[in-house]
């Protein structure tokens, strides 16, 4: 049950712990594997990027599924650097998020609406890890996917469905690859990792948001244009089949979900104009949001940044209010 329905007579610890048990039934992550495979970590290249290094690498999640990314440590500032993992939406893939063609990964390209993520990072000296989300870039489907020619935005249909056939969701696969990433970054040594952060826009806000939920070792999240009710976007809007998981409505709005992260610090980041995520859905869900804060007494853990324009990343803004909790 929502916490909001719950008013003052809830124990927030409680709920907590009833719904984040049910959020990994409904989203099948208590069907992925609970024996960790080894990384097996490769590097693939390694080479300068604008205030810092690029490291391309591979790693594997569970058995026949590898996760692509890039590993970027900033030139200067704090040792060990605090460190985002960075997540793409639909979209052409991580690329994006150092800012480079798909197609050579060096020729720089010009990157809309701030997603490029890990340059954001760098140039405030923090590190971050960008993969590949399943269903997205380099990790698209490949073998059906002439049947996808028409629609190349629609890349996630085919492994969301795949995942439903195996009792999963394709949302449960990709926050299973976040707690991945994290294994990575732990056995590194590089990195801050009490200062461990998740960030990403649109669908990749949306797993930012499944995440923290769910993954104990985030210590901060930014998750932009992937927060609103559900009644008011994915219900009431054309989404991408990678966004729903079966029976959530009946347990929890989507700021109970993120509730899951209190009292944790979490930037939330939207836009004025967005046409997936409206801002009366968003403002209501923070409003909500902003209680379950209030129950944990961290209010002032929890903002909302609204920028003036439409489903996009905000980073000059998000950024500003981050950077204190780090």
């Amino acid at each position: 049950m929502s916490f909001a329905l719950q008013a003052e007579s809830a124990d927030l610890k409680s709920w907590q712990t009833r719904l984040r048990r049910k959020l990994v039934q409904r989203s099948g992550y208590d069907r992925m594997p609970r024996d960790k495979t080894p990384l097996n970590v490769r590097t693939l290249w390694k080479r300068p990027l604008g205030p810092g290094t690029v490291e391309k690498l591979v790693f594997t999640s569970e058995p026949g599924s590898d996760v692509v990314g890039y590993l970027c440590l900033p030139a200067a500032g704090e040792r060990p650097p605090a460190v985002f993992i960075c997540l793409q939406g639909h979209s052409t893939g991580m690329h994006l998020s150092i800012g480079v063609s798909a197609e050579d990964e060096v020729t720089p390209v010009s990157v809309q609406g701030d997603r490029d993520f890990a340059i954001g990072c760098m140039e405030r000296g923090v590190a971050a890890l960008c993969i590949e989300q399943r269903g997205f870039g380099q990790r698209r489907e490949q073998v059906q996917e002439a049947s996808l020619s028409s629609a190349p935005h629609l890349s996630c249909y085919e492994a969301s469905g795949q995942a439903l056939m195996l009792g999963r969701t394709l949302a449960a696969e990709r926050v299973y690859d976040v707690d991945r990433a994290i294994d990575l970054l732990s056995e590194r040594g590089d990195v801050d990792m009490k200062r461990l952060g998740l960030m990403g826009n649109s669908g990749g806000g949306l797993i930012s948001v499944l995440s923290g939920a769910m993954l104990s070792r985030v210590k901060v999240m930014m998750p932009s244009c992937g927060f609103c009710t559900y009644r008011d976007s994915v219900m009431a809007l054309p989404h991408c089949m990678d966004n729903y998981i079966p029976g959530l409505l009946l347990d929890a709005e989507m700021s109970d979900v993120l509730g899951l992260f209190a009292p944790r610090p979490v930037v939330v980041v939207t836009g004025q104009e967005d046409e997936y995520f409206p801002i009366k859905g968003v403002r209501k869900a923070f409003r909500e949001l902003k209680a379950i804060y209030k129950a944990a007494g961290a209010e002032d853990h929890c903002h909302l940044i609204v920028g003036d324009g439409g489903h996009r990343f905000y980073a000059a803004q998000g950024w500003k209010q981050m950077l204190k909790h780090l």
